[in-house]
């Protein structure tokens, strides 16, 4: 390789890389004024979003599913941020609450909204489930999330402004069975496809992948109590199949890989918030935590059989596989 061509691999690149950060840290002149919705702000990021964001000087608007969360998040923040009691998988909510936008937001349109309500549902192996396990976190994750979008869209078209879908690592690689894997695959096709159709209205959309990070999705407990509760409705033939120590080794082997790899600090996903509301040019995809960057989503990219070696490596062998 001659010296012209070392210089241009390497400038290139170069050159590249600093024209990308000095465009994505160039900022919106002002937040001051502008309508941001939350939903799903009773814990968890929502809830740390809110607080962060009314700090920053957004108006924004917190959507709670319970008259708690709602006044527990009122006293911690000023007289700007309000709240509002809304079920994304009810329709007349849905329907009442952006009402209630439309007024406060008025001509201006809402700027932003922040798609974050979500639930695990029951995680366990699929041979295990019933169609009931599978409704509850569809229904949230992925048809509230749309329902949410599609009522509020022309407001958001109207002030050119921002939508920000929090999906998962889960929406790229399923590490178990469960609604919520199926959810957030589908939050992955709908915002494609979102970004794409509202770009010749100056509409921004971008998705938030976070890894595993220390909220209630992620209580071991309750997982362990859930798994725990349907093995013991399994047929017998079932149980016979995976063992009656099942249960306590997956539970442990998970936990340990949890510790591991669990991100703890809620403002990394925050700050992927707050970048898609404020930067310029706002990115299509944010990852947050290191193991979204560093395992989940490498992995996603890997072929089939790496994935599935991967995973499976980390699975309890079952004691009767071909019982039947």
């Amino acid at each position: 390789m001659s010296v012209y061509a070392a210089a241009f691999v390497v400038v290139v690149p170069a050159f590249c890389f600093l024209w990308w950060k000095i465009r994505d840290g160039r900022k919106i002149p002002t937040v001051a004024g502008k309508h941001v919705f939350i939903t799903g702000c009773d814990t968890g990021f929502g809830n740390s979003a809110a607080k962060a964001f009314d700090r920053c000087g957004f108006r924004v608007l917190a959507g709670c599913l319970t008259e708690a969360g709602a006044a527990k998040l009122s006293e911690a923040t000023s007289s700007h941020l309000k709240t509002t009691l809304l079920d994304v998988t009810n329709s007349d909510s849905v329907d009442k609450v952006a009402g209630w936008i439309q007024n406060e937001v008025g001509d201006k349109g809402l700027w932003g909204l922040i798609n974050n309500a979500g639930v695990p549902g029951v995680i366990a192996p699929t041979d295990w489930l019933k169609i009931q396990h599978f409704r509850k976190p569809i229904a949230v994750n992925l048809m509230g999330l749309i329902h949410v979008t599609l009522a509020l869209l022309p407001q958001i078209k109207r002030a050119k402004g921002r939508i920000v879908n929090v999906a998962s690592i889960g929406g790229r690689v399923a590490v178990s069975g469960g609604g919520y894997f199926a959810s957030k695959y589908g939050v992955q096709g709908f915002t494609d496809s979102l970004r794409r159709d509202m770009k010749a209205f100056g509409v921004k959309v971008s998705i938030i992948e976070p890894g595993l990070f220390q909220t209630g999705l992620a209580d071991p407990e309750r997982v362990l109590r859930e798994k725990m509760e349907i093995f013991q409705q399994l047929p017998p033939t079932v149980k016979y199949q995976y063992g009656n120590d099942f249960v306590r080794k997956d539970a442990e082997k998970k936990q340990s890989l949890n510790e591991r790899i669990l991100n703890k600090d809620l403002s990394l996903v925050v700050w992927c918030m707050d970048h898609a509301l404020t930067s310029r040019h706002p990115r299509s995809r944010y990852s947050a935590g290191w193991d979204a960057k560093f395992l989940w989503i490498p992995l996603s990219y890997m072929p089939t059989f790496v994935q599935d070696y991967a995973l499976l490596k980390n699975k309890v062998n079952l004691a009767n596989p071909h019982a039947t």
